[in-house]
């Protein structure tokens, strides 16, 4: 059995400064890639996240048209609008909006991002929707 011990070099314990310089060799090389994914990964979600609010803007735009019998609408929609009658009515959570939309015949026509908005950073465009701005 002491044979069989002295194999293994018993009473010399830990790793070596090679050993060692290679696993945070490996750590910092998995780390360079795995942080810029992650990054990017955010960021598509935050413009994901905006261009869903817009369609279920929309949607409920074009909900509230079919329910009330009207061939088109206009106004604007979001947490800073104060207009009469309120346009935002029609939605589940008017204060949980991001932007305000400007809504003309139907279709979103404008928006902006609300002040202090998780969506900071983020431009409208007509035929883009929400994308970052350069």
């Amino acid at each position: 059995m002491k044979r069989f011990f002295k194999h293994f070099r018993y009473g010399e314990k830990g790793f070596t400064l090679i050993e060692l310089l290679v696993v945070v060799a490996i750590l910092g090389v998995l780390a360079a890639v795995a942080v810029p994914n992650v990054v990017n990964f955010i960021g598509s979600g935050k413009v994901e996240s905006a261009n869903t609010e817009a369609h279920n803007v929309q949607t409920a735009v074009i909900a509230h048209i079919a329910d009330t019998n009207l061939s088109t609408w206009s106004g604007a929609v979001g947490p800073d609008v104060t207009a009469s009658p309120h346009p935002e009515d029609f939605l589940v959570n008017p204060g949980g909006l991001q932007a305000n939309y400007t809504i003309l015949d139907g279709a979103i026509s404008a928006a902006s991002v609300v002040l202090d908005g998780k969506w900071t950073g983020l431009t409208y465009g007509i035929d883009t929707g929400w994308v970052e701005t350069p």
